[in-house]
């Protein structure tokens, strides 16, 4: 199936928030690039065709950072592997679930997957906001049964004044 390229932007916090669809990750039941300043997100969902035997919704969402998405390359050419997730990785994996799983149907039996995968990183746009948004376009395209799509933003009141979706540089942490 040939997939037409579709880019669709909204203006968030007075920057662009754009979602391109396109035959990438043709494999993934949808794929979503999002781009928010310099940072991008890919989201992939993906659903088993057959049922499985657990008696729960069989549901999986994660969300990766890579080192090249920061422009860092690990030092030694033999390292294969980047290690595990750092904490802030984990609780945007964890925030990214918690907003996706109420709206699935909790008598679905197939195996279902959420990917968000960090591809550039400029150090300034939150990727948790991306990949949500990002997540919840590609469960919408889909043919997943889902009761989406879902949006979020960050808020942050600086210097007296509401912000939406601040730069991290702006953001102080206590």
């Amino acid at each position: 199936m040939t997939l037409t390229k579709k880019k669709y932007s909204i203006e968030v916090g007075g920057k662009p928030l754009t979602l391109e669809i396109s035959s990438l990750a043709e494999q993934a039941n949808a794929a979503v690039l999002a781009k928010y300043g310099e940072t991008i997100v890919l989201a992939t969902a993906v659903m088993n065709r057959n049922d499985s035997s657990l008696d729960y919704l069989p549901l999986r969402v994660d969300y990766e950072e890579r080192f090249y998405a920061a422009g860092k390359v690990l030092g030694s050419r033999f390292m294969r592997r980047e290690g595990r997730p750092s904490e802030d990785g984990i609780l945007t994996g964890r925030l990214v679930d918690r907003v996706l799983r109420p709206l699935f149907d909790n008598r679905i039996r197939r195996d279902i997957q959420v990917v968000t995968t960090v591809l550039s990183y400029d150090g300034e746009h939150d990727p948790g906001f991306v990949a949500l948004m990002a997540a919840s376009a590609a469960l919408h395209i889909s043919d997943i049964p889902w009761a989406g799509p879902v949006a979020a933003v960050e808020v942050a009141e600086l210097e007296g004044a509401i912000v939406i979706n601040p730069f991290t540089s702006q953001i102080k942490y206590a």
